[in-house]
């Protein structure tokens, strides 16, 4: 507590700068995921301050990001649709899933799980990064020009046939949950159906025409409609945002640009009486407490989002711990992250309970924190408070903001969220698998893989392909390397200086092989290749194992296999210098001691050599 108030100026000043930094962003990215602006004012108040306070960072300022947003936009509307496009009636499923989500990091912190994050492969992270950036971008367009599919009464029109299956499904379904079986009372059915009015069917088909827009395969088909329905106005909103935004920086950095873009293009609208759409009504007042997560949980509704809500824990966790590593560098200290990962997901459960979209670590608001004096966590814990003043004082002023002006602003934020720096590599990275008459980096086919899935078809499973792919192309590149390095290849043997003065005599009925790295996936081929090696004459083979530090299960069998063989031969084997981890492996599977007892294992070459001198040199 000492600490947390030894830099209250500073802190003060960082909290509040970045808290106002957070504010466009906040309210854009709850437009932005189909919840409203408050759910983003919501989720920037709660995870800022306790994952500020529970957290493992001093610095870091945390609340709805860009990649947090792209994933929960899919997961909301995912389930919207699932739920009639009834948001009311999606919104217990949607939070619960954003509470898994948190409450999973919180796990993930507690077993110490947060120093494995730096793991996942940067060609996965960037093709990740990039495609939030095409997904904000491309989604953003619609809004930016003032078009609404939902409000193209021609464009509504082609999904009635789709709106009527939709609501016919949705009988069926109710009358199932009810026990009324369809086929034994069809009547009901049809009873159930002539109830359905014009504007019933009309809903559902804009809510269908809605969903059409939340994707980027949707926006492309949609675009050429959109450009002959351009509201110019809005346009010219979402232009001057973006304008002032790219503009502003120039003349200065000490003020936010987005926010200054953001109190000029919302004055321009307001003051001029301009006739514009603007955002969804942000209730003043307390947030209220979502009791209904609890009332409508149950294992069943949440079972098909487990997956889900896992990747978002994981997302966060990685958003989180690069933006971690930023402050570090910054400050000169090192963060804790597994205390990080428990603090993220104490703000991201407190948040979801009150409605607001989950978040992580924000790289540009910590940096503006730290620039502006912050150094302990009271920084973070004062931006969540301000946002909080903000929000009870000027609710319904900001309720006036344009809709346009926020899709400028995450216009740019979708352009500034790119990895261009590994999108500049491409060109120079080495170009090591060959596909068909092309020659191609792994790196680059990852990143495009997980950025082209990524934005066309699913954020999730993109991700969990690209790290199938990254690490299948991590063994392979490992095993190639290790394979150069290990000799376990049949080659001549060439003598190790003890075996220097082993017996002539001998030489014919004593084999000696040297495995001189792990035998593993990658090398047991070449290990099997021994088995033609070994000459008919030799009765005895001795193995010296002195640098075969590991052995995975692929080698334990190769071995296994091969001792099999040398023995319906009657051939022995003796093994010399087994190092603890391949013998624990050995016998595990009982090759120590069927295939090789315990008298035929030795700790050096000379112990080995007496043995073969009473036994071997007997036989002849």
């Amino acid at each position: 507590m000492k600490n947390l108030f030894s830099n209250i100026k500073g802190d003060a000043f960082g909290g509040i700068t970045a808290g106002i930094v957070a504010l466009p962003l906040a309210l854009a990215f709850g437009v932005s995921s189909g919840l409203g602006p408050s759910a983003g004012l919501y989720g920037a108040i709660f995870i800022s301050f306790f994952a500020a306070l529970f957290g493992g960072t001093n610095t870091q300022i945390s609340g709805p990001t860009a990649p947090m947003t792209a994933v929960s936009m899919i997961i909301i509307a995912g389930i919207i649709a699932a739920n009639d496009g009834d948001v009311e009636k999606a919104l217990p499923a949607i939070l619960s899933v954003f509470l898994l989500a948190g409450l999973m990091q919180i796990g993930l912190g507690a077993i110490g799980l947060g120093k494995y994050i730096r793991y996942i492969p940067y060609p996965v992270v960037s093709g990740f990064m990039t495609a939030i950036g095409v997904i904000i971008l491309i989604t953003q367009i619609l809004p930016a020009i003032g078009y609404y599919p939902k409000e193209d009464l021609e464009f509504v029109n082609t999904f009635k046939v789709e709106a009527e299956d939709v609501i016919l499904k949705n009988i069926i379904e109710q009358e199932a949950n009810e026990g009324i079986l369809v086929l034994e009372d069809f009547k009901e059915t049809i009873n159930r159906a002539n109830s359905i009015s014009e504007e019933d069917i009309l809903n559902e088909a804009r809510s269908i025409a809605k969903s059409e827009g939340k994707s980027t395969l949707g926006v492309i088909k949609l675009f050429p409609r959109a450009i002959q329905n351009i509201n110019w106005l809005e346009l010219m909103l979402a232009l001057g945002t973006i304008f002032i935004i790219y503009g502003f920086k120039r003349i200065t950095t000490k003020v936010p640009s987005t926010l200054v873009a953001l109190v000029i293009m919302s004055s321009i609208a307001i003051i001029g009486g301009l006739d514009y759409r603007p955002i969804p009504e942000i209730p003043q007042g307390l947030p209220e407490f979502k009791s209904e997560i609890f009332t409508g949980f149950s294992l069943g509704s949440i079972q098909p989002y487990i997956f889900t809500a896992l990747t978002l824990a994981l997302l966060g966790a990685i958003d989180s711990l690069l933006t971690s590593i930023v402050a570090d560098n910054m400050t000169k200290t090192k963060h804790n992250p597994n205390k990080e990962l428990v603090g993220q997901g104490i703000g991201n459960s407190i948040a979801s309970l009150f409605g607001g979209i989950p978040g992580a670590g924000a790289t540009i608001r910590t940096v503006v924190n730290i620039n502006s004096g912050g150094k302990t966590k009271l920084s973070g814990m004062i931006a969540g408070v301000l946002l909080f003043v903000i929000l009870l004082a000027v609710a319904p002023l900001a309720s006036k903001i344009p809709a346009a002006v926020l899709a400028g602003i995450l216009i740019t934020v979708g352009i500034g969220v790119m990895d261009y720096k590994g999108l500049r590599a491409i060109p120079s990275l080495p170009r090591d698998i060959k596909l068909g008459p092309f020659k191609l980096s792994s790196e680059v086919l990852i990143m495009l893989i997980v950025l082209i899935l990524s934005s066309f078809w699913d954020l999730i499973f993109a991700v969990g392909i690209g790290l199938v792919i990254a690490s299948l192309m991590f063994m392979k590149k490992i095993g190639d390397l290790t394979a150069e390095r290990s000799d376990v290849k049949s080659l001549k043997e060439e003598a190790w200086k003890d075996e220097v003065n082993f017996p002539e005599n001998l030489k014919e009925e004593v084999f000696i092989k040297h495995i001189k790295g792990p035998l593993f996936f990658g090398s047991t081929s070449d290990f099997q290749a021994l088995r033609q090696q070994i000459p008919n004459t030799a009765k005895t083979v001795v193995m010296r194992l002195d640098r075969m530090q590991y052995m995975d299960q692929s080698g334990l069998y190769a071995m296994e296999d091969m001792l099999q063989d040398l023995q319906t031969k009657d051939v022995e084997v003796l093994f010399v210098g087994l190092l603890r981890q391949p013998r624990y492996m050995m016998e595990r599977i009982d090759i120590i001691p069927d295939f090789i007892p315990e008298s035929h294992i030795f700790s050096s070459f000379d112990e080995c050599m007496i043995w073969v001198k009473e036994n071997v040199k007997d036989e002849f």
